[in-house]
């Protein structure tokens, strides 16, 4: 997969290094990158995607969101903290 050429390419891959960079909650990200506008949705796109994952259990808003293998691919990041899909 590749993002040339797509209108979001820039934020989608500020997001994954953003995320890789760091453990993140689902709550921090959802609050940092959620978006109400429908030309947008960098965060829905991502997770759609499968470029990024929220672990399971647990409290939803404490759960930690990781980069897959296939986003971290796309930000040149070889294998991220838990991408193993």
């Amino acid at each position: 997969m590749t993002l040339a050429g797509e209108p979001n390419a820039a934020l989608m891959r500020d997001l994954l290094a953003w995320i890789a960079l760091r453990p993140r909650s689902y709550g921090e990200a959802i609050d940092a990158w959620r978006t109400n506008c429908p030309r947008m949705p960098v965060w829905e796109d991502a997770l759609e995607s499968g470029l990024l994952r929220v672990e399971a259990g647990g409290a939803m808003r404490a759960r930690q969101v990781v980069v897959t293998a296939k986003g971290a691919a796309l930000i040149g990041r070889g294998a991220a903290a838990g991408a193993d899909s």
